[in-house]
């Protein structure tokens, strides 16, 4: 059988082969090419049975070759003989016919669903309305909707003395009956039928019509074809693609594997076009790889309207149409995993910025107003943005902006808060400004190396962060690497409360610090005591295991990601796994941290609503602390502020609505900022931390909402289908940071390592979405090695990597740049 590649029975009869490219020896083609022009040719023929088509085919045969009435009697019974499937069974059925049945010898019968031969003993007749084993077929569920079955029948009869050969195309597809293995409708029928003697070349030529009538391009001819010769030139084109492999230099015993990628029906016509006829594959691959480099989001969200605020009535529109199915799309349970996934990655991104936002700021903005802030300007964003898909998070650059201008209020008694209060109000103007001008007109100029580059940094920055706090560890729960285990006697600690006076130290004997039994670290410190003992800084134990659990939350996500194309368990439980990945490997290594029960560091929330610093309100007013021309002064920072924001905004935007993720809701460049401008003068009033989008969790975000084809052919690649874009995840991810602070008792018992874990894969997974990872590699690879990718076919290697170094260089002095107080400004660098 063929669905898109090629399936055998196996010898013995009691399973199918593995999908693999149909290899046709070059004489059977030749030979069903002369069938078809000497054969009889049916188009368009009216009939609504198999019994009918029988009865209509059989007396049309050429002269030369006409049947006579018995003859034609006994090849329509033979024909109208049910055939013999191969049902698709399951394992447990497959092992319980085992235990019932006799021991046989391997035999081969030519009993495929596609062939008829001549049985000497009795067979039931084909009916007419489907069988309840072609109703229950399993196989049915891999088969995609509106497909259609081709039936190619072959063999030996005794009485023939010429080939009957007839190739049909009905008006309408109709049901067959119980003719196939599954219950779909019938378009087009071959049969051939010869004397004893040749079936092996029969069998070849019934492949190669099989093969051709799964070829696209071929069956576009054979539909619109209105003549013979139609369908020969479509052979033609065929014969023309094809490639011959010369015997002995392969195994033709060795199945070949389907390819993960197929060239497009598009780029095969047109490399059959006249203007295209003087080009080779290799030219015809180069103009679609420098289609696909063309701008992402060259379409019309870009395109200049040149009055006020045109850009943004156009997101607008485009996007208010699709309002309702932005909440409808979201109810599958995939959104599920994706909000579990991305929430626990949110809270753990808002405690780690909310901490060095703390400590950069006196606590004028700590963890609570991260949580607060979060949850408010997400949700919000979520709700009006042009692009929900994307995630709000406070970023590096506005963190070294913060701790520059607190530092800077401080060193000229200012009040921090209403200082940054009239920068947040500026920048906002100026955002405003910028949406009315269709300042996002200028992102089209963003290339590659701009993009690449900038999604490389954040990425080498979340991997960098996660194993440095993964290593900052072993300072809080120190290794002993002087532990000798022949010097186990001498490891003690004890705790000491003796308290000497130093005046009768002279007139007292010495005296041996106690020891009360019991008392915990907590009590001892307590109680003004201190810890005596060479093993009261040994707790060995936490360090490993929160490696372990660092580790292995790491390899589980990617192992489990990529669980959908394993070879084990069936489509829908693989798929499930991999939709899960992440949450499951979480959940997975917080159990085995609960059962270790030892003391690793968890994840913390505030369990409280008050600032973190008691001297501020929730309230920042705009005059009384400062002098009055503090506002105007303001607009000086906050046009660096505003070019920061647009930049870090605006490239993670372009990033996100590539066209390789096939978006089909479109992009709000205009919008976007509009909300992010808003938000300011919001989050400034509140004293909470700015926010703007971030690239890796919006990344992340995006990954585990991609849809693929439920339903595809055996030893096809499931293809990709694009995003599920809506608003519930990204609304309720946001919503549920809001209330973690509720959920403290629940969320202190997971793990920072198995946070710090699914942080590294987010990373990893973002640096791998980018090209420049391949040619990272390239440059370690020999030339023979190499993928076939298709930059290297048109450009040449020193070129490649020359590009690359060029790349490397630029990112190693982002990186440096990154890492001093010049931070503030690499938005402009990228």
């Amino acid at each position: 059988r063929w669905i898109k590649f090629e399936e055998k029975v196996e010898d013995g009869g009691e399973r199918w082969s593995a999908p693999h490219v149909p290899v046709l020896p070059l004489h059977s083609l030749f030979q069903l090419r002369m069938c078809l022009q000497k054969g009889t040719i049916l188009l368009d023929l009216d009939a609504s049975s198999f019994k009918e088509i029988i009865d209509k085919v059989l007396p049309r045969q050429p002269e030369e070759a006409e049947l006579q009435p018995e003859l034609r009697q006994h090849l329509a019974a033979l024909l109208l003989r049910q055939p013999q499937h191969q049902p698709t069974k399951p394992v447990l059925q497959l092992l319980a016919e085992l235990g019932r049945a006799p021991c046989r010898g391997r035999h081969h019968a030519w009993c495929h669903s596609w062939k008829v031969t001549s049985w000497p003993e009795p067979r039931a007749q084909l009916s007419e309305t489907p069988l309840q084993e072609q109703l229950r077929n399993r196989f049915q569920k891999k088969i995609p909707p509106g497909t259609e079955a081709a039936h190619v029948a072959v063999g030996e009869v005794e009485l023939l003395e010429k080939s009957f050969t007839a190739f049909i195309r009905l008006r309408r597809a109709v049901a067959l009956g119980s003719l196939a293995e599954v219950a779909l409708p019938s378009r087009f029928l071959f049969i051939m039928l010869g004397p004893r003697g040749k079936v092996k070349a029969y069998h070849e030529i019934g492949r190669a019509m099989a093969t051709l009538l799964t070829d696209e391009l071929f069956q576009r001819v054979a539909r619109q074809a209105e003549h013979r010769e139609d369908l020969i030139a479509g052979m033609e084109v065929f014969l023309d693609e094809l490639t011959v492999l010369p015997p002995r230099k392969w195994d033709p015993s060795v199945r070949i594997p389907p390819p993960s990628c197929l060239p497009s029906l598009h780029e095969r016509t047109a490399l059959h076009s006249p203007e295209q006829q003087s080009h080779s594959n290799g030219d015809m691959a180069a103009a679609g790889g420098r289609a696909s480099l063309q701008h992402p989001c060259s379409g019309e969200e870009l395109e200049r309207t040149g009055r006020l605020f045109g850009g943004l009535l156009q997101d607008i529109r485009r996007k208010a149409r699709w309002y309702g199915s932005d909440f409808l799309d979201a109810l599958h349970p995939q959104c599920l995993s994706a909000v579990l996934y991305i929430y626990l990655a949110t809270v753990t991104n808002a405690i780690t910025f909310g901490g060095m936002l703390g400590d950069a700021t006196a606590n004028m903005q700590g963890v609570l107003e991260s949580f607060l802030g979060t949850a408010f300007a997400g949700s919000i964003f979520c709700l009006f943005s042009g692009q929900p898909l994307t995630i709000l998070s406070s970023t590096g650059p506005v963190l070294v902006f913060e701790r520059l201008l607190f530092s800077f209020s401080q060193d000229h008694s200012l009040d921090y808060l209403e200082f940054r209060l009239w920068i947040g109000l500026w920048v906002a103007f100026f955002g405003v400004v910028l949406v009315a001008t269709e300042a996002s007109h200028l992102v089209q100029h963003f290339t590659r190396f701009t993009e690449e580059g900038f999604c490389a940094l954040i990425s080498l920055i979340f991997i960098y962060d996660s194993l440095k706090k993964m290593l900052s560890l072993t300072d809080t729960f120190p290794i002993n690497w002087q532990y000798r285990l022949d010097n186990i006697t001498s490891y003690s600690c004890i705790c000491n409360l003796h308290r000497v006076c130093p005046l009768l130290t002279a007139r007292l004997p010495p005296q041996p610090p106690p020891a009360p039994a019991g008392l915990s670290r907590a009590q001892c410190l307590g109680q003004g005591g201190h810890l005596l003992g060479t093993s009261c800084q040994y707790v060995p134990d936490v360090a490993l295991l929160s490696i372990l659990l660092f580790g292995g939350t790491f390899i589980s996500c990617i192992a489990l990601r990529h669980f959908r194309s394993s070879r084990y368990f069936p489509t829908g439980v693989r798929k499930l796994v991999s939709d899960f990945a992440v949450i499951l490997a979480i959940l997975g290594f917080c159990a085995i941290d609960a059962a270790l029960g030892l003391e690793t560091p968890k994840l913390l929330v505030p369990s409280e609503l008050k600032p973190t610093n008691p001297a501020r309100s929730w309230i920042v007013f705009p005059f009384g602390a400062n002098p009055w021309w503090v506002c105007l002064v303001s607009a000086v920072p906050a046009v660096l502020v505003t070019i920061l924001i647009f930049m870090d905004q605006q490239i993670t935007a372009v990033i996100l609505n590539r066209r390789e993720y096939k978006l089909q809701k479109g992009a709000g460049f205009h919008l976007d900022f509009l909300c992010v401008s808003l938000l300011m003068v919001i989050t400034s009033i509140t004293g909470l931390p700015w926010y703007v989008s971030a690239t890796v969790i919006s990344l992340a975000h995006m990954e585990s909402l991609r849809k693929e084809r439920a339903t595809s052919a055996p030893g096809e690649h499931p293809e990709f289908l694009g995003i599920r874009e809506q608003r519930l995840t990204g609304l309720a991810v946001f919503l549920l940071t809001g209330l973690s602070i509720f959920m403290a008792p629940i969320l202190k018992h997971i793990p920072m390592p198995v946070l710090y874990g699914a942080f590294l894969h987010m990373g990893v997974a973002a640096l791998n979405s980018i090209q420049l990872t391949d040619r990272v590699r390239l440059l370690l690879m020999p030339a023979k090695h190499q993928p076939d990718l298709i930059y290297l076919r048109h450009v040449p290697l020193r070129r490649v990597h020359l590009f690359t170094l060029i790349q490397l260089l630029c990112l190693a002095l982002l990186w440096v740049l990154k890492s001093t107080m010049a931070a503030i400004i690499f938005p402009l660098m990228v």
